[in-house]
């Protein structure tokens, strides 16, 4: 079973496209009516629908931090800074997280692209 994402609105569409085209499982914080929530509530929708979160956002690592020492669960955060992946690897990291991970595997932790 493959892993599903949801993206955060400030993730480039061309990375949702090019993973769609992949058969990899996407929504969008846009497709989801919550564009302009506080990145709390983002995270809070992404733990309710079992998706693996991917931001481009800092501020999501901060909240994500504070979760975790605080205990509660989340479905996972992974961070690739606009800066340091291209569109490209993204698209080839997260097809490839998505396709061979397993339920759990990211559970209350972030991961960092590229890979």
């Amino acid at each position: 079973m493959s892993l599903s994402f949801y993206m955060d609105e400030h993730v480039h569409r061309a990375i949702t496209s090019g993973l769609r085209l992949r058969g990899v499982d996407v929504l969008t914080v846009q497709e989801d009516g919550l564009q302009g929530k506080n990145d709390a509530k983002i995270l809070d929708r992404a733990t309710d629908l079992k998706r693996i979160l991917f931001t481009q956002d800092d501020d999501f690592l901060v909240e994500a931090n504070l979760r975790q020492q605080q205990l509660l669960y989340f479905p996972g955060v992974i961070y690739g800074h606009q800066m340091m992946i291209s569109i490209g690897e993204c698209i080839r990291d997260l097809e490839l997280i998505a396709k061979i991970g397993e339920a759990g595997d990211l559970d209350n932790s972030v991961r960092f692209l590229p890979l």
